[in-house]
C-alpha cells in the first residue's frame, strides 16, 4: 500500500504516473471519503494526465491521528507538503467539499502550485450554525455506539435523491455508505470540518488560477447558493451544475463530472 510521510503523518496516496499530455491533476476528497471518491475520473483520465489522489490524515487508509480535531489549516498544509515532496510545481487541483476547503487555501496561499482550480460541492464560509448541533450529535453517536446507527443519516446528506431512489443503484449506495463509515476514528476529521473558519475574501481575491465551480443540483449540504458565492468571490470563476447529483457528484454522475473537468482543463 503506497504511503508517504509528510508533515508528521503518513498518508495513503495513488499516483498513476505520467499521461500523454504531461499535465498533472490532483484530487482532494470530501469528508468521510478517500481516493475512491474520484475512481471514475482517474480511470477515465489517467492515460492523458498524471492523476494523484490521497486520503486526508485520519481518513480512508491514511494513518491515525492523535489530535481530537483535525483542522483544515493542518490538512491544507499536508496537501502542500505532499505536492512538494512529489516534486509537483504546477497542477490542476480538484477538491470536493472538505477537499474544496483545502483546494481554496492552496490556490490562495501557494498560487505557484495551482494551474487550474476545480471546486465541487464546497463552500467558502464556516459551517452554518443550523448544522453544527445535529452534526455534533451524529458525531457523538458515531463515536460512542458506532457507524451502523448513523449510516441511515449519512446517505441523505452525502448523496442526492436520484441515486437514493434508483433501485438499480442500490448496491452502489450500500458501497458508498460502507466507505463513508469504515473508520471509527473519523470523528476527528468531522470535528475539523465543523469547527473550520471560513476563508477570507482578501484571500479569495488572491486566487488567479482559472476556476470552475461545480455543484450537484440535488446537493443539500452545499447547495447552489454556496457555489454562487464562490463564483462571485473569485475573479473569472465559472459555474457548472450536474443534474441528478447531490453532495458526491463524482460517483453519482461520474461521466458528467469527468467531462466537466476535462473540458475545463482543455479550455
Amino acid at each position: 500500500m503506497p504511503m508517504i510521510d509528510v508533515n508528521g503523518t503518513s498518508l495513503y496516496y495513488e499516483d498513476t504516473g505520467p499521461g500523454s499530455t504531461g499535465e498533472t491533476i490532483v484530487f482532494s476528497h470530501g469528508l468521510l471519503w478517500g481516493t475512491e471518491m474520484f475512481e471514475p475520473q482517474i480511470a477515465a483520465l489517467k492515460d492523458r494526465y498524471r492523476c494523484i489522489a490521497w486520503d486526508h490524515r485520519g481518513q480512508g487508509k491514511s494513518g491515525p491521528e492523535y489530535r481530537h480535531c483535525i483542522g483544515i489549516e493542518l490538512v491544507w498544509q499536508d496537501a502542500v507538503e505532499l505536492l512538494d515532496t512529489l516534486g509537483l510545481t504546477s497542477v490542476h487541483f480538484v477538491g470536493l467539499s472538505m477537499g474544496g476547503f483545502v483546494a481554496l487555501r492552496v490556490a490562495a496561499r501557494r498560487p505557484d502550485l495551482v494551474r487550474k482550480l476545480i471546486l465541487l460541492e464546497t463552500a467558502i464560509g464556516p459551517e452554518p450554525l443550523e448544522n453544527v448541533g445535529r452534526y455534533r450529535l451524529l458525531t457523538a453517536v458515531y463515536r460512542t455506539i458506532g457507524p451502523r446507527v448513523v449510516a441511515g443519516r449519512v446517505a441523505p446528506i452525502m448523496l442526492g435523491r436520484s441515486i437514493l431512489a434508483d433501485a438499480s443503484r442500490k448496491a452502489d449506495v450500500a458501497r458508498f455508505v460502507k466507505l463513508m463509515t469504515r473508520r471509527r476514528d473519523v470523528w476527528k476529521a468531522v470535528n475539523g470540518v465543523i469547527d473550520r473558519a471560513g476563508i477570507a475574501s482578501s484571500e479569495l481575491a488572491r486566487i488567479r488560477a482559472p476556476t470552475l465551480v461545480i455543484v450537484g443540483d440535488e446537493d443539500v449540504a452545499t447547495p447552489l447558493a454556496k457555489a454562487q458565492q464562490i463564483v462571485a468571490a473569485i475573479v473569472g470563476a465559472k459555474l457548472a451544475t450536474i443534474p441528478r447529483a447531490g453532495h458526491s457528484s463524482p460517483v453519482e454522475e461520474p461521466a458528467a463530472v469527468t467531462k466537466a473537468i476535462e473540458d475545463f482543463i482543455q479550455s
